[in-house]
């Protein structure tokens, strides 16, 4: 494989020199991404009624004075009621998008998105700016269901966010027939794809929503999503006609690199010295985030780690220390990422190979947002291809497992036979495997495919912040006459930190309102717990922990219907998935900006010039005559003497046309005139 050098325009480390992208300010966020490019199909009239309207949305809520990339156009379309899709890369500001014409339409706007950890930081970053905003996920107590419905529809909110698997249920949809809908939107919109990376079946429910609002315009978001996927997300969600909008996904400042090691631990070490600057690098599981960490540590580079099991606190103060630049790097599993908003990231780095295109490209794009050179770097060793491949059968065990973990979840929670639909428990994973003798990946995959499969629904591990609802007047707390010392100041304390306490839950902080009141957090807890017991208030304390939700009946695990959807197919589309990063990671022939843009459905017709395969083959080509382009004929013909991997076929072809014969590659195979088995090409029907 081709490594640039350091004498030939590379960066210290071996890293290619990015172009500098051309200065300018970003605006509604801090991306530096090329204007959009718009699909015929979705152009709408420059003259839309109320643009006037949108930008003093803008400016009032958010302080700028215009929009950036796609946004306006995707407001312009929403805004006329037409059936809306837009694409935007990570870091595009697709709240925006909906947020601004949502605030212009009279109305409550209907949020879909399984990110709850994004829904409460949204939710609470518009109550700041003084717009009001619900949230309702899994893990909400039915009173508190309740409250935020009825809020809805006497309380003139403008946002509900939703978590996809509570729209079915009949309080929420017999509560949506009263509420004034303005508009749907579908964040994350890939998940209504079976084609797509991260499909989820309680997705399908938005369409049966649809029903229940006619006349109500969607508008569906998302970062990641090839051709196949683009389409299906319209049909899915009934789109009255077509209409998407295109941010192109190109980035002009960002290098991608593979480099080919088998001493991961020592390359690493290796960037990090040799480009400065804010570092991601991303892991496959937990405890690896806290090694690497270590190792960065115990070399002098200054760096902590982040995964999903932490507790809250500890999150919120390992992203605050590297977003002030306190730590440098950040190892962390792919639970780091969303919603982070540091514009100054120099490095990302994968020491562990992502198992799809979308999950790297989503997680390599939050580098370099500022728009200055950045750096997106995968190690790659011999050892990762069985690595990735032994993925497929982690997350798809066989069918029988697949029925033993069934039964066994009816023996944990005592399920008898018909029973179990509507119900909602709390589900320790790791209590559950010990008794049950499961490893932890194997049954938690297991669970996902029964999700699949229609028979329960199992929730992401949720870290549920505090929550406080007064449960008498404003009036009659002022009339009580025993709240003093420590009680008084708290009551004060929390009233001046927390606005709606009268009428709907607010997320608190125990710890803030301690430093606030100059208490203990025990000493506050203990105060809360009393005003609960004498029903003042309404205190739920923070838990963490997932949820299995039955969405049928118990049934004899001998009749349970794995459909051909959620296993087979889903098995097969994983394994391509797998076969593409592979791909990706071991061409060392093609541009890797050109790659990556491709499998998105976009096409353009230069080389980057600055990722590893650009460097090697322009070191490579000087003085060298250009030969003959290939055709699809070539590359069937010597395909037929034999199946080879795509290094061997340039071998063969004798050329450094290598962006076209990966084109032909990629046509071949959406085609079906060849496959790709094991990295090994052949032609279809061999």
């Amino acid at each position: 494989m081709g490594h640039p050098s350091e004498d030939d325009g590379s960066r210290p480390g071996g890293l290619p020199e990015p172009p500098e992208q051309a200065a300018g300010k970003t605006r509604a966020g801090n991306c530096n991404y090329p204007r959009g490019q718009l699909e015929k199909s979705a152009r709408v009239s420059p003259d839309a009624p109320a643009d006037g309207l949108y930008r003093r949305i803008l400016k009032q809520y958010w302080g700028y004075d215009s929009f950036r990339g796609i946004q306006e156009d995707i407001i312009r379309s929403i805004g006329q009621g037409r059936d809306t899709l837009g694409l935007m890369p990570t870091g595009g500001g697709k709240s925006v998008a909906f947020q601004v014409p949502a605030l212009a339409r009279q109305g409550l706007c209907l949020v879909v998105t399984p990110l709850i950890a994004l829904m409460k930081d949204q939710v609470l970053h518009l109550r700041e700016r003084g717009i009001k905003a619900l949230a309702i996920y899994s893990g909400m107590g039915r009173e508190e269901i309740i409250t935020a419905l009825e809020n809805c529809i006497f309380g003139d909110y403008k946002f509900l966010y939703i978590s996809p698997e509570r729209l079915a249920t009949d309080i929420f949809r017999e509560k949506l027939k009263r509420m004034r809908i303005s508009m749907i939107a579908v964040d994350e919109s890939h998940c209504i794809s079976q084609w797509g990376y991260d499909f989820r079946p309680a997705y399908l429910k938005i369409a049966q929503v649809r029903d229940l609002l006619p006349g109500v315009p969607v508008l569906a978001l998302t970062a990641t999503a090839t051709p196949e996927v683009v389409k299906d997300i319209q049909a899915q969600l009934h789109f009255r006609q077509e209409n998407v909008f295109r941010m192109s996904f190109e980035r002009q400042n960002l290098a991608y690199i593979v480099r080919r090691t088998n001493d991961k631990a020592q390359e690493l070490l290796h960037i990090l010295r040799s480009v400065p600057g804010s570092a991601i690098v991303y892991t496959r599981n937990r405890q690896r985030t806290k090694e690497v960490a270590q190792l960065l540590a115990g070399n002098g580079i200054s760096a902590d780690y982040y995964h999903a099991g932490l507790d809250n606190e500890a999150k919120d103060q390992r992203q605050h220390r590297w977003h002030s630049g306190e730590t440098r790097v950040i190892v962390a599993t792919n639970a780091f990422g969303m919603g982070i908003d540091k514009a100054d990231v120099r490095l990302v780095i994968h020491i562990d190979l992502p198992d799809s295109i979308e999950a790297y490209f989503q997680e390599a794009g939050r580098a370099g947002r500022d728009g200055r050179k950045a750096y997106a770097v995968m190690l790659y060793s011999s050892s990762d291809k069985a690595v990735l491949k032994r993925r497929v059968a982690d997350n798809f065990p066989e069918k029988a497992y697949i029925r033993q973990v069934y039964e066994h979840l009816q023996y944990y929670y005592q399920m008898a036979m018909g029973d179990g639909r509507g119900c909602v428990r709390e589900f320790d994973i790791d209590d559950f495997c010990r008794k049950f003798k499961h490893f932890p990946i194997q049954a938690d995959s297991a669970l996902r495919i029964l999700t699949q499969a229609g028979y329960l629904e199992y929730t992401e591990e949720q870290d549920n912040a505090s929550r406080l609802r007064f449960t008498i007047q404003r009036d009659e707390l002022y009339k009580l006459n025993d709240m003093q010392g420590d009680m008084d100041k708290l009551i004060r304390v929390v009233l001046r930190s927390y606005t709606g306490l009268f009428t709907d839950y607010a997320f608190i902080d125990e710890n803030l309102l301690a430093t606030r009141c100059g208490l203990t957090r025990s000493r506050v807890y203990e105060l809360l717990v009393f005003l609960a017991k004498a029903h003042l208030v309404s205190y739920i304390p923070r838990k963490k922990t997932p949820y299995i939700i039955y969405t049928r009946e118990r049934v004899e695990s001998n009749r349970l219907n794995i459909p051909r959807s959620a296993y087979e197919d889903r098995k097969k589309r994983y394994e391509q998935r797998i076969d593409d990063m592979l791909y990706y990671a071991e061409n060392d022939i093609a541009c890797r900006s050109r790659m990556l843009l491709r499998y998105f459905g976009e096409r353009n017709e230069h080389n980057c010039g600055c990722c590893d395969n650009c460097l090697a083959m322009r070191k490579k080509s000087n003085a060298i005559p250009e030969p003959a382009e290939p055709t699809e004929e070539d590359v069937l013909g010597i395909l037929k003497s034999g199946p080879l991997t795509m290094a061997a076929l340039m071998e063969r072809l004798g050329t450094e046309a290598s962006d076209t014969v990966a084109a032909i590659v990629r046509d071949l195979l959406e085609k079906g005139a060849a496959t790709m088995e094991n990295s090994m090409l052949k032609p279809a029907g061999k």
